[in-house]
């Protein structure tokens, strides 16, 4: 595979392992929240009254739940405006409901609009313009803060490690959280991170085969 394909979810998914700005629990939520890409596609539907640009979020053998709950939908809309948008929120929840389930994730329930965070937005905003640039600067520039702030913490306690044990122990935490960082970051850009399943079940290409052994600290 050409590298230069993977970079920019490598970079992302360095972000998610390894806590620069994303907690995992914020970034998997992204199909949660009510701007997000699945209730978009849902609005759409039922904007043309056709179930088919939802389909691709659900897998096969769920359709059926997810057709019956669109159709569902379009009936109460024709109930008056307080039917159709209680309505129309079921669907959405339902909707992403099942999308996370199909890939093994919990639900906790809709997230408002506006609660994405920035690196996930520039995620949707260079697949939109058709441009990585912005995405790629917000990213390495996260990861690059992240590596001098913990160098810079162990290189300070590396100094007086031999002073005490305390001090020693000081420079043996912060020796292990610099090690690990990077370590994740790079194995992350190497394509050794996991994937979530897409609603068929299919896994997101790696950048190689088998993942390396974890550094042993």
């Amino acid at each position: 595979m050409n590298k230069k394909t993977i970079v920019i979810p490598a970079l992302y998914l360095a972000l998610l392992s390894a806590g620069v700005t994303l907690s995992a629990g914020s970034a998997r939520a992204h199909c949660d929240t009510l701007d997000g890409p699945v209730v978009q596609d849902a609005r759409i539907a039922l904007e043309k009254n056709d179930v088919t640009p939802v389909l691709k979020w659900v897998r096969e053998k769920d359709e059926a739940k997810i057709r019956s709950s669109f159709r569902e939908t379009v009936a109460a809309a024709k109930k008056g405006a307080k039917a159709k948008e209680a309505a129309e929120h079921r669907f959405f929840t339902s909707l992403v409901k099942v999308h996370r389930a199909a890939e093994g994730a919990p639900f906790t329930g809709l997230k408002p609009a506006g609660t994405v965070e920035p690196a996930v937005a520039a995620a949707d905003s260079a697949l939109a313009s058709g441009s990585s640039a912005e995405l790629v600067k917000i990213v390495t520039d996260a990861v690059a803060a992240g590596i001098r702030e913990r160098f810079d913490r162990v290189a300070e306690a590396k100094k007086h490690k031999d002073e005490s044990v305390a001090a020693g122990r000081k420079y043996v935490a912060a020796y292990v959280e610099y090690t690990h960082y990077v370590e994740r970051l790079h194995r992350d850009a190497e394509g050794h991170a996991a994937h979530h399943g897409g609603p068929d079940g299919t896994k997101a290409p790696h950048g190689h085969g088998d993942a390396h052994a974890s550094h042993g600290h």
